[in-house]
């Protein structure tokens, strides 16, 4: 199984926080003219691109209207050209490598067998190459561990059927086989894997656990952030409970039904009103900081990620059938947070 090419792309782009490059047209007479549909003229104008990439683009909110548009209530369709004058933006993500190159970078291996590869990531490491991290990824680390990925999914991303944000450390399982990483996609696609989170979020809770459900899309305001309940978003489930109530903030678990990109972290500050300690995409972090103390400022001043843990992962193997389970504790600055946090909390 193959995976979408812009979803990847788009993932990618979030994931090293980089803008697109944008293109802006304005459609003009000749171009009515010429075209009578804007996918064909957007074909035209992006040469080296698919009529599917660009359809793909169009679904994504990558093609749209630009602010100082001079036709106001105009609503853009592929298969009608818009009117003269009409100011379009094109955001095209940044081309990347056709192959990655094996890096010797130390991996945390947790198991291993001819078929798959369980790792515990490190915050701070960029699963696959994307603008601005093409080296130093756990992808070159895996090639470099792993002698012969190919034709594991796909190139760019050999062996990945799943990912990590950038600041995340936990459980991740890398297919060695072609047949694994099939029946992995599977697993995930079905939902036949336990995915259980831990993080720090700031703010009060007003009940212990729950169920969030809300489809997630990109945000149509900021395109390095994803948003609930927006235009051609997906489905997304997530399951929390509260492992400690500090207070002003919360130790909590999540549990995972889907794995959209930032999940955790949208459903954090949209529904629980408690944004993810550090997280500078979500949370206002100044603010944070403000309501703790200053031992626990201390500790997290220079932290920049924000402290969620992918802390279980359990699946019946897809070859050799057997159940596999894995849990793994969090970076060590977690750990000493919720150490101090307990010193000074007080019931």
């Amino acid at each position: 199984m193959k995976h979408d090419s812009i979803d990847q792309d788009i993932e990618s782009d979030l994931e090293s926080e980089l803008s697109t490059e944008d293109l802006c047209l304005t459609i003009t007479l000749e171009d009515r003219e010429q075209f009578k549909r804007l996918d064909q003229y957007l074909s035209h104008i992006i040469k080296d691109r698919s009529r599917t990439f660009i359809k793909n683009l169009f679904e994504q909110e990558y093609i749209f209207l630009s602010p100082d548009n001079l036709i106001h209530g105009q609503k853009l369709e592929l298969k009608k050209m818009p009117e003269a004058g009409t100011h379009i933006v094109v955001q095209l993500p940044p081309p990347m490598p056709s192959t990655c190159t094996p890096e010797n970078i130390p991996l945390e291996i947790l198991f291993e067998d001819e078929h798959l590869l369980i790792i515990n990531k490190q915050a701070g490491i960029v699963t696959h190459p994307a603008p601005g991290n093409y080296t130093g990824t756990l992808v070159n680390a895996i090639l470099f561990h792993c002698r012969d990925l190919s034709g594991v999914g796909d190139q760019k991303r050999p062996g990945i059927v799943h990912r990590l944000d950038k600041g995340t450390s936990g459980i991740m399982v890398v297919a060695k086989s072609h047949a694994c990483h099939e029946g992995l996609v599977q697993l995930f696609s079905k939902h036949d894997i336990e995915r259980k989170y831990e993080a720090i979020a700031i703010g009060a809770l007003t009940k212990k656990e729950g169920i969030i459900t809300s489809t997630i899309g990109r945000d149509p305001h900021n395109r390095l952030k994803m948003k609930a309940h927006v235009k051609h978003g997906k489905n997304a489930t997530t399951h929390f409970s509260t492992i400690t109530n500090f207070g002003i903030f919360q130790h909590l678990e999540f549990k995972l039904e889907t794995g959209r990109t930032h999940q955790i972290r949208v459903h954090a500050q949209e529904f629980l009103k408690c944004p993810l300690l550090c997280d500078y995409t979500y949370g206002n972090v100044p603010d944070q900081f403000l309501r703790l103390s200053k031992n626990l400022q201390a500790l997290v001043a220079e932290y920049p990620y924000p402290f969620l843990h992918a802390k279980i992962l359990g699946f019946i193997h897809p070859i050799t059938k057997e159940k596999l389970h894995f849990e793994v504790e969090p970076p060590t600055i977690f750990k000493n947070f919720l150490n101090l946090a307990r010193e000074e909390f007080t019931p």
